[in-house]
């Protein structure tokens, strides 16, 4: 079976943040991801993995804009500065939390100057820290309205036309359903390009074993498909307690 992570930004929800780390290694967990882990210094986010074990999968980029301002990020023109600004604190967050992966999330914009855009930033980021390794994630358009990164076949064409061997493809069974509406034809399909992927039931991105998914079925495909990375449990909980909501694994 596949090797699991748990999202602590979503599991363990109930707990301070702090708290969750003990927390996903009592209930097996051998890594995290975390999608923002901004509000609190570095070092005290470090000192939670050490504590209890756990190696640190995933963050999110960009960081929180303290400074207010529209949204925005890689795929939106004009904002090549702060996006190159922002990865930059982001990577300083990573010389202390050591994540696997960085997810570069593409903000909110269409068309053709908004795909150019995102495969500048890709290069940019992929160039400035060649030892880190990159993630981009379709979203879909129920959750995420006006998202640039919205199908997976768009993603492939950004890695194509991106060609940087630290950029890849990060799978989510939850988005790949509601965008495509088969997450196990998703992974049949584009697993040969994902670095990371994550697992949660459409269509209210609850626990694994609810919904049209097989994730049974889903599993065994990661497995034989020769898949190796990890497989982080990023969901909602339906019950009041994350631990009883792991009976899938």
């Amino acid at each position: 079976m596949p090797k699991f992570a748990a999202n602590i930004s979503l599991l363990f929800a109930e707990l301070p943040y702090l708290d969750r780390f003990q927390a996903a290694a009592e209930a097996g967990f051998k890594a995290v991801e975390i999608l923002f882990p901004y509000d609190l210094a570095a070092k005290e986010t470090h000192r939670a993995l050490l504590a209890n074990g756990l190696d640190l999968v995933l963050i999110n980029a960009p960081p929180p804009n303290y400074t207010g301002g529209d949204p925005g990020y890689a795929a939106v023109p004009g904002g090549e500065g702060r996006f190159q600004s922002d990865i930059r604190r982001v990577l300083r967050y990573a010389q202390v939390l050591r994540p696997g992966l960085i997810h570069i999330m593409s903000g909110y914009s269409s068309g053709p100057d908004a795909f150019e855009c995102m495969v500048h930033n890709l290069q940019w980021a992929a160039d400035l820290a060649p030892q880190q390794q990159f993630t981009i994630e379709p979203l879909n358009p129920v959750s995420q309205p006006d998202y640039f990164l919205n199908d997976y076949n768009l993603a492939a064409d950004i890695l194509d036309r991106v060609s940087r061997p630290n950029v890849g493809l990060q799978y989510d069974s939850f988005h790949a359903h509601m965008i495509h509406g088969d997450a196990l034809q998703v992974w049949e399909q584009f697993h040969p390009r994902v670095v990371h992927a994550q697992v949660g039931a459409a269509p209210d991105r609850s626990e694994p074993g609810r919904g049209p998914t097989d994730f049974a079925q889903l599993f065994n495909a990661m497995t034989s498909s020769g898949y190796s990375g990890w497989v982080s449990a990023e969901y909602t909980p339906s019950t009041s307690r994350t631990v009883h909501s792991l009976g899938w694994m």
